[in-house]
């Protein structure tokens, strides 16, 4: 007996509601990578068929014609591994969402030296080993830092006090190089 004949499921082709659910989504990974900015396509493995029809959607201004090139491009992917693309996007967007939670891990030390003072700076100095060789102490006192200041005259400024001195900003980016 052959397969078709002891399940009828195995051989079928798909149904035309499913190819067109396929296509929708392979024409919404053509817009995906449309809207990507040069450089991180760039860094995609795309066939250079498909890299000239999104370089084109990307200059088609008229709706009709983006419209079909975004129907086009779907069309090149079917032909095209997919997956191998939904794997870089994927790695893409995790690297972003990392750096996201480090930036807002970040952040959250800086509000809370804003709001704790020399307290936050020795609970930081302690969490992050690396806080003390980037920023030694002079006389050992965690918050007589190199800079010069004790903390709250390094994060205030009154001439803005709604926007911190570009000091402050420079060490927070050298800060958060830290962690």
């Amino acid at each position: 007996m052959a397969a078709r004949d002891e399940d009828p499921e195995l051989n079928e082709p798909p149904s035309k509601s499913q190819r067109k659910r396929d296509a929708e989504e392979l024409k919404d990974l053509g817009d995906e990578l449309t809207a990507l900015p040069a450089t991180d396509l760039e860094a995609l493995p795309l066939p250079e068929k498909l890299r000239d029809a999104i370089d084109l959607a990307r200059r088609i201004t008229a709706h009709g014609a983006a419209a079909r090139q975004r129907q086009l491009i779907g069309k090149i992917l079917r032909k095209v591994d997919v997956e191998e693309i939904r794997a870089a996007l994927e790695a893409r967007a995790l690297a972003r969402r990392l750096e996201a939670r480090e930036f807002h891990r970040v952040e959250a030390w800086r509000d809370r030296l804003l709001a704790e003072g020399e307290p936050a700076l020795a609970a930081l100095a302690a969490a992050a080993p690396g806080f003390r060789d980037r920023f030694p102490s002079q006389d050992g006192c965690v918050g007589a830092h190199s800079w010069g200041q004790p903390l709250d005259s390094r994060l205030s400024n009154p001439s803005a006090p709604d926007k911190p001195p570009a000091s402050c900003c420079r060490q927070f980016s050298d800060a958060a190089s830290t962690f």
